[in-house]
């Protein structure tokens, strides 16, 4: 047993309070190293009559670790634990004083977790595990009102380009949100939709005022009322790293330089504020020179920007914010907005852009979660590049552990965005790879979204070709893509086990594409089978006697001596279900 291999820390994503009554504890070892993990706990108050063992399950496998995972339910909320590690006959102990081949006499040395306060417990909005999301380019959706076109715009359809516009807008939205409701659809994240000069309104001008090419301040209260009456939640960008040049307060900066009252609202490096090559001499995002960078741990900056977060709450009843470029904006902020928002609307759901690892923003005082782009790179590795299972099944569970369960639940789970190519490119326009992918997302835990129009079949390229318009003529739709969407849409609203079940690895092996995995609760359990191959394939797998039915077709499926065999066609799927209650 390699017992350099072993860790554990009572805090963070190893050992948390799920919710107010249950601990989860996490142990990792060294990949098929160890045979079992016993979870040894109790009341360190009186340790021999509350005394309980649990046998820890494998939760998850990478290229190097095994991680074993178990729920406790301390009976007076305090915990006292370690952990007795097989590996054959070999056993050690793991207490928090250390590691060890003797039995280390309770409680003394153990691991603590001292009480579970339910204040403390990181709450996310249970609406948000429900929810099947759907994002939305204003300008790119629909147009429902002439009169407000910006002057340069062009005729639906056409090109995309950096600059132009085609005058989609809130009455557009408006006009189609049936369509939305018939999809299957029940929340919509919106990209910015206040003043600013570009298409794309992520440089800012007035974050007060919806943009006029939009519509206005009433007309999105109508959107969102509207929305609610029909079962869909409403989520809006918030973009609080930078703002537009034309920020009244940047331009007072421009005028007064350094004598500005305003000059530090933002990070200036050199006055007066001009661009040096092709390097401004403020701090923006990224080097866009038109996008000055906001220092958020001003007070006037940071009070105006709590004020915007509570204004569009309270004005429009919003259920939450997207926080464009969260990772660049500082923690103590974030802590604030978090406060802020919640007080305004206890269900909010706020969700930070970030691509990497964010377990320092979701520890319960900041983000309820975060678009998971590494859930979209290593899904698009798998359906699209050749990886084999057993890699993408590493890849998967080491996302799995990156965060506790309850963020895992609604991380915010995409295969293609605003700022990516469209998933149906991505696939080469196959759309049998398209709709494998697509199976995944909607059966995989976490919060699925749509980008607007890949339901029926839009493709592009990197932006600004993923940024199409909106295709509303059936004739050029593909309703059959259209209708397999709606149909994994309401397999996954109608099974709870779908959205919050256990979800593991039951065929991932080397040099070999194909997978078989689960999702399963206590009343319900999913297997889904997939041929990431372009060949036929059979896939087999010991189950027990139980019949099963296939959740799409209400076929029913009989285990043959012990296993189930499943036929599949290149790039097939097969959804199998069985009420276990």
């Amino acid at each position: 047993m390699l017992l350099e291999a072993i860790y554990h820390v009572p805090r963070d994503k190893w050992a948390y309070a799920y919710d107010p009554s249950t601990i989860h504890l996490r142990v990792r070892t060294k990949r098929d190293d160890v045979t079992k993990v016993v979870a040894m706990t109790g009341d360190k108050y009186d340790w021999d009559r509350t005394y309980f063992e649990i046998t820890m399950d494998k939760a998850a496998s990478t290229d190097m670790y095994d991680y074993w995972e178990c729920s406790v339910r301390p009976m007076y909320k305090r915990l006292t634990y370690g952990f007795r590690i097989h590996s054959g006959d070999e056993v050690v102990y793991m207490i928090d004083s250390g590691v060890g081949r003797n039995y280390p006499y309770p409680p003394g040395g153990y691991f603590e977790f001292p009480y579970i306060h339910e204040i403390d417990v990181f709450k996310v909005p249970q609406w948000a595990k429900e929810a099947v999301f759907y994002q939305i380019m204003p300008d790119r959706f629909a147009n429902g009102d002439l009169n407000n076109d910006p002057k340069r715009t062009e005729p639906w359809g056409g090109q995309p380009s950096i600059n132009n516009f085609f005058g989609g807008d809130l009455q557009g939205v408006l006009n189609h949100l049936d369509y939305l409701v018939d999809l299957g659809i029940n929340a919509i994240y919106f990209t910015p939709l206040f003043t600013s000069p570009s298409n794309h309104k992520y440089d800012i001008v007035d974050y007060k005022q919806v943009d006029p090419h939009f519509g206005d301040n009433d007309l999105l209260k109508k959107v969102v009322e509207t929305c609610h009456s029909k079962g869909l939640r409403v989520v809006l960008d918030a973009v609080f790293n930078h703002c537009s040049e034309q920020f009244p307060p940047f331009q007072d900066v421009l005028k007064n330089g350094k004598h500005s009252r305003y000059a530090d609202w933002f990070h200036i490096r050199e006055y007066p504020c001009t661009v040096k090559g092709d390097i401004p001499t403020y701090d923006t995002f990224g080097f866009f020179s038109n996008m000055p960078k906001l220092n958020t741990s001003n007070p006037e900056v940071k009070q105006y920007l709590l004020d915007v977060a509570k204004y569009w709450i309270e004005e429009v009843k919003l259920d939450g914010w997207r926080l464009d470029v969260a990772n660049e904006i500082d923690h103590h902020f974030w802590r604030d907005f978090r406060k802020v928002v919640k007080n305004a609307n206890p269900e909010a759901f706020i969700v930070g852009e970030i691509w990497s690892d964010s377990l320092a923003w979701l520890m319960g005082d900041q983000f309820d979660s975060v678009m998971n782009y590494p859930f979209t790179d290593k899904v698009l590795g798998f359906f699209n590049e050749g990886m084999d299972g057993k890699t993408f099944a590493s890849h998967i569970g080491s996302l799995l552990m990156r965060y506790p369960r309850q963020v895992n639940e609604v991380l915010f789970n995409m295969l293609c965005s605003h700022d990516t190519p469209r998933l149906l490119t991505i696939m080469d326009e196959d759309r049998r790879r398209m709709k494998l992918a697509a199976v995944f997302l909607f059966t995989f835990i976490g919060t699925p979204c749509i980008f607007y129009g890949d339901e029926i079949g839009l493709t592009g390229y990197e932006d600004p070709d993923c940024r199409k318009c909106m295709e509303w003529e059936p004739e050029k739709q593909d309703r059959e893509l259209l209708d397999f969407y709606k149909l994994m849409i309401a397999l996954r609203r109608k099974h709870k086990a779908l959205r919050e079940g256990r979800f593991r690895f039951l065929k991932a092996d080397a040099y070999d594409p194909c997978i078989v995995y689960e999702r399963a609760d206590a009343k319900d359990h999913f297997i889904i089978w997939m041929n990431n191959t372009n060949k036929r394939r059979t896939l087999s797998y010991p189950l027990n006697s139980f019949d099963w039915v296939d959740a799409l077709t209400l076929e029913t499926v009989k285990p043959n001596h012990g296993k189930i065999n499943i036929s599949l066609n290149p790039y097939g799927y097969r959804i199998l279900y069985r009420k276990i209650k």
